[in-house]
């Protein structure tokens, strides 16, 4: 790779990005190796289109320290993650520079819709390419893993299988795409139920089940298998044997967070009411399934001809503030620094 910073025209290294977040469909809880987010087992996801996180990267030569505003205002906690994701590009830089970055997401963040995943997503797109750095996407998946495990898979569009790897030091935990999104193009319509900040964030949620939970080994050990169904539904567009192995994956999942101790609940009473609707609707025959990160809300997977009435039905659902209609979007990519303030 090419570790030589450029400027542009004005003398800026500076650059701007977006990625959308991700859902995972086989899902990603506990980590073999924390300092690295070396995942225990593999994940697979599909990545959004209508949400997106924003990120304009500004590296001044001569500034000490990163200047972080998200959504227009300060975070202590995520300026300081931000700044260990940039020290890994300035590193590979030789640079010492301090950066300005500039974020926004269209969604609510740290509510269980994976703000993190893209907004390290776009942070590593867009302060590679300020710094010139010659990186494939695979690398910049890498990276994107070592700042927020599931990072790594929002750097693809599409379908996209994240493997945990074997080796110590990481280099084979890598997400690749499976399949583009325009391939087989299925809709998501998420049931916001809460837009407040989850009280147990993952990384603290996946270090308690795994020193905690009776239920790890069994999640690990069956992992393989999971992937393997969901990966031949994906490839065959199989959707009646994706869904029955995604709410298989997603069930079994929280299950191991409550059985941690203390236990892990992310869902509230409209979470569990969505996840009864869409069960409903699938009994109806209407081809549709549910998945639930660690947080409340609901992503309600369905055919492109179903979306309005899976809509309909999640905003019937008492508790629900409002259900997001989104399809299945491209990777990291680059775009216009006017565009993270537009």
């Amino acid at each position: 790779m090419t570790c030589e910073p450029r400027t542009d025209a004005s003398g800026e290294l500076r650059a701007a990005s977006q990625a959308q977040p991700n859902i995972a469909l086989i899902k990603y809880w506990g980590k073999r190796d924390a300092a690295l987010n070396l995942p225990v087992v593999g994940s697979l996801s599909i990545t959004l289109d209508s949400l997106w996180t924003r990120t304009d990267v500004r590296f001044v030569p001569g500034q000490k320290q990163d200047q972080v505003s998200l959504n227009g205002r300060s975070d202590e906690a995520e300026a300081k993650r931000i700044t260990k994701c940039l020290d890994l590009l300035r590193a590979c830089a030789g640079v010492d520079y301090g950066a300005e970055v500039a974020s926004r997401n269209n969604f609510p963040t740290a509510a269980g819709l994976a703000s993190s995943a893209s907004g390290f997503a776009a942070l590593v797109h867009a302060g590679a390419r300020a710094l010139g750095l010659d990186l494939s996407l695979e690398e910049q998946s890498v990276l994107a893993r070592r700042c927020s495990g599931s990072a790594a898979r929002s750097i693809f569009g599409g379908y996209v299988e994240w493997a945990h790897g074997k080796l110590a030091d990481g280099a084979d935990s890598v997400a690749r795409p499976l399949l583009d999104s325009e391939a087989w193009p299925l809709r998501v319509a998420v049931a916001i139920t809460s837009t407040a900040a989850k009280q147990v964030g993952s990384t603290e949620g996946m270090r308690r089940t795994a020193e905690t939970s009776p239920y790890q080994s069994a999640w690990i050990d069956t992992q393989e298998a999971d992937l393997s169904v969901a990966r031949n539904a994906i490839l065959a567009r199989d959707f009646d044997a994706l869904a029955q192995i995604s709410e298989y994956s997603c069930l079994k999942m929280h299950a191991l967070a409550l059985a941690a101790q203390p236990g892990l609940l992310y869902w509230n009473g409209a979470t569990v009411e969505c996840m009864h609707r869409v069960r409903a609707l699938r009994q109806q025959g209407v081809p549709v399934f549910f998945t639930v990160d660690a947080g409340p809300q609901v992503k309600a997977v369905c055919a492109p001809s179903a979306i309005e009435q899976v809509k309909a039905a999640l905003r019937d659902v008492p508790g629900v503030l409002e259900v997001l209609d989104t399809g299945l979007g491209e990777g990291a990519r680059a775009i216009a620094a006017d565009l993270v303030e537009a």
